[in-house]
């Protein structure tokens, strides 16, 4: 399935809005430029149904399924070049994902994550390095595709560069989500320590807060710095530019959250899924989570690119840049 929509024949204006897009990106989202926040709503919205972003993040989240354990045991190994006890201490940190995750689909996780490191030595576990981030950049790849299908481009880099890329980008998710749970670990550690040796109550409670404060903020902001990491690499644009925080990244944060927190929610209450798909509830489960992870990351991804399409569209209509006769087709921005 192609990525890239050919506006050629059909829409001239499309074409010259997107190729200026993939050129020339925007170095700041949040400037609308007088554009209507209603309208890039409404476009991105029609294009949640072109770009089939429905069907693209079930892709996505059999392939997040199919990279998950590759990931984590290579991110066990990254960690075991520093720690001797480097599967115990990542277990640690792999609770913290009972936050978003189901406690059906986490227990399938946690339970595969120690068989998996308990069959494999350390020397092995290393030695498996290469192997297993080629196989955890398969759910890269696939976020590749589908970012460029959002940003309506083709993917011209050649395979090894592609592939390549999707390997150095997966080792570097790799570390900021194992330092991302390493912050809430350490946050709770250091918190206890506090409450357990100070002994003016009142003082430790507050110290106790600042810290779960500073916390989550550090938590959230590595959040956005992956969601910016796989938007500014995965697409293959012809200029791009790096930005911190855009608004796709906060709303698809925002959005997966809180999809996160109903799905859990709703399993606590309704978990009678277990009588429909007996053993492979909580592989459904799993998928149904990380369909959503997909679904949110695409979404947000559209709806910087439409941001930028919005802005262009009307610099180059105010500029009489676009082709002759077809102003009328432009709606007013």
């Amino acid at each position: 399935m192609p990525g890239r929509k050919d506006y050629t024949a059909t829409d001239p204006i499309g074409q010259r809005v997107w190729d200026t897009v993939s050129g020339s990106p925007l170095g700041n989202l949040w400037d609308f430029q007088k554009v209507s926040p209603l309208l890039v709503f409404k476009k991105t919205l029609n294009s949640l149904m072109d770009d089939n972003l429905v069907s693209r993040a079930a892709e996505l989240g059999f392939y997040f399924l199919f990279a998950l354990f590759p990931t984590l045991v290579s991110a066990s190994a990254i960690l075991g070049l520093a720690a001797k006890k480097a599967p115990q201490i990542y277990e640690r940190l792999l609770a913290y994902l009972t936050l978003v995750v189901p406690a059906s689909a986490y227990d399938l996780v946690i339970k595969t994550f120690q068989q998996t490191t308990a069959a494999s030595s350390g020397g092995k576990l290393t030695l498996g390095l290469v192997a297993a981030l080629w196989s955890a950049s398969v759910g890269f790849s696939a976020m590749q595709d589908g970012m460029n299908a959002v940003y309506k481009t083709r993917e011209t880099r050649p395979y090894w560069k592609a592939r390549g890329s999707a390997i150095l980008v997966t080792v570097l998710l790799s570390v900021l989500v194992s330092l991302n749970l390493g912050v809430l670990l350490g946050g709770d550690i250091l918190a206890r320590k506090v409450w357990d040796h100070m002994q003016r109550h009142d003082l430790a409670m507050a110290i106790v807060v600042l810290l779960h404060i500073v916390q989550w903020i550090v938590a959230s902001a590595l959040l956005l710095v992956q969601f910016s990491t796989i938007y500014y690499y995965a697409p293959d644009l012809k200029a791009k530019c790096w930005q911190w925080l855009t608004p796709g990244a906060m709303l698809g944060l925002l959005g997966w959250v809180g999809a996160s927190l109903g799905l859990k929610a709703y399993l606590h209450f309704f978990n009678s899924y277990s009588v429909t798909y007996g053993s492979l509830g909580a592989v459904i489960v799993l998928l149904t989570w990380f369909y959503i992870s997909g679904l949110m990351l695409l979404v947000g991804a559209e709806i910087n690119s439409e941001i930028q399409a919005a802005v262009v569209e009307r610099q180059l209509r105010l500029n009489g840049e676009l082709l002759r006769g077809a102003e009328t087709t432009v709606p007013d921005l």
